[in-house]
């Protein structure tokens, strides 16, 4: 903490925190007792972002490119980086980066966990083409998604023990079913033991995902339906 005197001098005080939310609210009081009322932390990965979601509203708060702060080499340490911040800070020679308000924050969150979560959805389908074809079971030659209503009625089916080609085609609904004489074709293969295993784990996961995306969907959509 940097404090400016009326006849021009320099008070400091400095002290040390940890990162657990007990600490962090320590630091909180600790700035008001002095009297705080801006500060200023680095862009370091994510760990500036829980002191400034318990920070913020109690101060004014800047978030400084670590690039637009470079100080001249020499030895460093945590405390002497907080100084030269702060002294940056007292005359005004800090350009903050932006930080979009808390429900800003939640929303970009959420979306950035959604596209994730449908990242991995499509590593799974890609996963389960390559093991499919380890069958030599065509389904994707035929069916133009695996994941459709009924290509994951097959494959379920077909891992529960059902191998007659004909049995699994009649499964088919809607405009596949032009394509039954297609499908009796594609769907002769052998599994094995490992990739039955391999099939019905990628299976759970697509469906894990798809509820999941679900999810995501209702709660963005309220949180957007909210900011109208």
């Amino acid at each position: 903490v940097l404090i400016s005197q009326p006849d021009g001098g320099l008070q400091k005080h400095t002290a040390t925190f940890g990162t657990m939310t007990p600490d962090i609210l320590a630091l909180s009081d600790w700035l008001k007792g002095h009297g705080v009322t801006h500060a200023v932390m680095e862009s370091t990965g994510v760990y500036w972002r829980p002191i400034y979601q318990l920070l913020e509203g109690q101060f004014t708060l800047l978030v400084a490119n670590a690039q637009h702060i470079k100080r001249m080499p020499g030895r460093k340490t945590d405390v002497t980086d907080a100084e030269w911040l702060a002294d940056l800070l007292r005359h005004g020679l800090i350009a903050p980066s932006f930080v979009p308000a808390q429900p800003q924050r939640e929303l970009r969150a959420l979306t950035r966990h959604r596209s994730n979560v449908a990242g991995r959805r499509a590593q799974c389908i890609n996963e389960l083409h390559r093991t499919l074809e380890g069958t030599n079971i065509k389904l994707s030659s035929v069916a133009t998604d695996l994941t459709g209503v009924s290509a994951t009625d097959m494959l379920q089916h077909l891992l529960a023990g059902q191998t007659d080609p004909a049995v699994l085609a009649e499964l088919a609904r809607g405009l596949l079913r032009k394509k039954i004489p297609q499908l009796r074709q594609a769907l002769q293969g052998t599994v094995r033991a490992h990739q039955q295993l391999i099939l019905s784990q990628l299976l759970a996961d697509i469906e894990s995902c798809d509820q999941q995306v679900e999810a995501l969907n209702t709660e963005i959509g309220s949180r957007l339906d909210a900011q109208r």
